[in-house]
């Protein structure tokens, strides 16, 4: 397995795909496929955005993918990176493929001095994804999560 960045559409359909299938499976919402591809397209052609990042098997099919969107941090003078839209194939659960893009961004940031971390929010009815993301060192200690959305 490796963790890429696509720099062009090559994967579109498939990260699409990952959201639409998130969406539906975690908060039994149905994305628009046309405007989740325009959305995920954006991040791609505007880097400012975010990042996206995958995980491919050797044969170059998508395992999973995150993206990561960034936030100032006025306290810590540098920027925290946001984990967002988290998604493994079921095929590829419990082959440690959300672990090993996780590890890769905390070396990113670790290695970085303008970056002072990762965050990221989990919808309350994924348990599974909690213990995730608690096996791996991350604490629900500090915020709770407010949110106004049209």
């Amino acid at each position: 397995m490796k963790i890429i960045t696509p720099l062009d559409t090559h994967y579109l359909e498939k990260m699409a795909k990952c959201q639409i299938d998130m969406a539906l499976e975690t908060e039994n919402f149905i994305l628009k496929k046309e405007l989740i591809t325009a959305g995920v397209k954006e991040v791609i052609e505007n880097p400012n955005r975010g990042k996206y990042y995958l995980a491919i098997d050797e044969n170059e099919n998508l395992m999973g993918m995150l993206l990561t969107m960034p936030e100032w941090s006025d306290w810590r003078c540098a920027e925290v990176t946001w984990i967002h839209s988290v998604y493994v194939y079921p095929d590829y659960r419990g082959q440690g493929i959300y672990k090993a893009m996780y590890l890769h961004l905390k070396d990113i940031v670790k290695n970085d001095d303008k970056y002072a971390g990762l965050r990221l929010y989990v919808d309350k009815s994924n348990p599974k994804a909690i213990e995730v993301y608690k096996k791996l060192g991350m604490s629900d200690e500090h915020y709770t999560l407010f949110e106004w959305l049209s």
